[in-house]
């Protein structure tokens, strides 16, 4: 049966898609399938190509950086000698917080009802001192007393009544009455004015008796020697005649005479003048006895009423006792007012640094605090280099305090930008001169350079065996 002409096209139609469905799978089988060579060359790793970066241009900074902790600078214990106290140390009052500042010439705490004045020296206060008292420790009372405009006459190590009176202004100017008197030397001074006014007495009555012996005849006494030498007179010239009554009256009339030059002639008063020497004398040592009493019995200061301490003022890290308490030992620990950062470094790092060098602190925040490099003193384990912050606002102190820190210290720098590549790209030529790989238009070049300063992975780099600018291409791996 001959197809009608619609079937063959139905055929036709099937055979072409059999036909290129055919022809899909014979491309597809093909692109499948490979030589071994083929195989292989897919596989290998690829040629080996050098790995650059530019020459730059750039500012190096050496710099060291570590961590430190905050801390307030030169703590120390501060000990009140209570031991000539008569009754128990007690504290009473002005106990300060942690936190609060000691300064000089105020309270820092009341013992007894009695204060504590802090006083920036650097002897202890091991003795109460007083009028007459000399030494190392009164020469250093002064120089404060001096220092604080409290004048004590002279700086000598000598303590006097001007002593004793600038001792008085210090403790009326910090509020409060000035130390007492001890009842003894009160005692003297009362004795020296008693042995005053009686050797005032002897002196007056020494006086009045030299008077009495240096005074003439009164005119009673003349009238009356007169008159008995003139009785006399007559007597003898009634007498004549009778030899054994005139013999009698010649002798009254010569008495009569003698009676009266005693009476007219200048006296002795010898003793009576050296009565009134010595009681003169006796005068002057009492009121030389007086000025001494008077003297001692100046304006104390007892041992327990001052602490001295280096320097001041200083900040309360550790208050050791309360209100009712006995006092036994530190009372407190203070440090210094001003707040520090302390870095432990090694020797070699140690070398790097010195004293004035500028620095950094790093809260953490993004913003560095500028500070410089104190002191550097040796350790048990290394070095301690203290970093003092220049200047710190309240918020900045409070979160300073105690915290560990981050301190970065520029050690080296270079003038300017200079040319820079990583210190990656520097090798080693045979005689050990440094050299760097330049690749220009698909060539190494080596280039010898003179290294510089070297900081953050980089090396300042200057040639001198070829060109070499910002921008070339150097070789730093493959």
């Amino acid at each position: 049966m001959t197809p009608s002409p619609r079937s063959r096209r139905r055929v036709l139609v099937s055979v072409s898609s059999i036909a290129v469905a055919a022809l899909g799978v014979g491309v597809l089988a093909g692109s499948r399938i490979a030589s071994p060579e083929d195989a292989a060359a897919r596989t290998a790793p690829p040629k080996a190509s050098q790995i650059t970066v530019p020459v730059e241009k750039r500012a190096l900074s050496s710099k060291v950086v570590a961590r430190g902790d905050a801390s307030f600078d030169g703590a120390v214990n501060l000990r009140v000698e209570t031991a000539g106290l008569g009754t128990p140390a007690v504290v009473t009052g002005k106990v300060p917080a942690v936190g609060a500042y000691v300064n000089e010439g105020k309270a820092v705490l009341e013992i007894t009802g009695r204060p504590v004045i802090a006083l920036a020296g650097a002897l202890p206060m091991y003795r109460a001192l007083r009028p007459g008292s000399r030494g190392p420790d009164v020469l250093q009372l002064e120089q404060v007393l001096r220092r604080l405009k409290f004048d004590p006459g002279a700086v000598d190590g000598v303590y006097t009544s001007d002593t004793g009176q600038a001792v008085a202004r210090l403790f009326r100017a910090a509020g409060y009455e000035a130390p007492e008197v001890d009842q003894q030397y009160k005692n003297a001074v009362d004795q020296a004015k008693q042995q005053v006014k009686s050797a005032q007495d002897g002196v007056r009555n020494a006086k009045r008796t030299l008077k009495q012996a240096q005074a003439g005849p009164t005119e009673a006494q003349l009238v009356q020697a007169n008159n008995e030498v003139e009785a006399a007179e007559r007597e003898l010239n009634a007498a004549r005649g009778n030899a054994k009554a005139y013999a009698a009256a010649k002798d009254r009339l010569e008495l009569a005479k003698a009676q009266r030059r005693d009476l007219l002639k200048d006296k002795d008063i010898s003793i009576e003048k050296s009565a009134l020497a010595d009681a003169q004398e006796r005068l002057t040592d009492a009121n030389d006895a007086l000025v001494k009493a008077q003297a001692e019995a100046g304006t104390p200061l007892p041992v327990s009423e001052v602490v001295y301490v280096k320097s001041l003022p200083r900040r309360v890290d550790k208050v050791n006792v309360s209100r009712g308490a006995v006092v036994n030992g530190d009372v407190m620990s203070v440090s210094g007012a001003s707040l520090v950062v302390t870095l432990k470094v090694d020797a070699a790092t140690k070398e790097l640094l010195k004293g004035g060098m500028a620095a950094s602190l790093d809260l953490g925040d993004g913003k560095l605090i500028p500070a410089r490099v104190t002191r550097i003193t040796r350790s048990d384990d290394g070095w301690n280099v203290v970093i003092s912050p220049k200047s710190l606002t309240g918020q900045q102190l409070e979160r300073l305090r105690s915290a560990n820190v981050r301190v970065t210290i520029p050690v080296k720098s270079t003038q300017g930008k200079v040319l820079a590549v990583p210190t990656s790209a520097l090798s080693a030529g045979p005689d050990g001169e440094s050299r760097v790989e330049v690749l220009r238009n698909g060539k190494v070049e080596l280039v010898r350079v003179e290294v510089g300063l070297s900081a953050d992975g980089f090396a300042e780099i200057k040639p001198v065996g070829g060109q070499l600018a910002e921008g070339d291409q150097v070789v730093v791996g493959k």
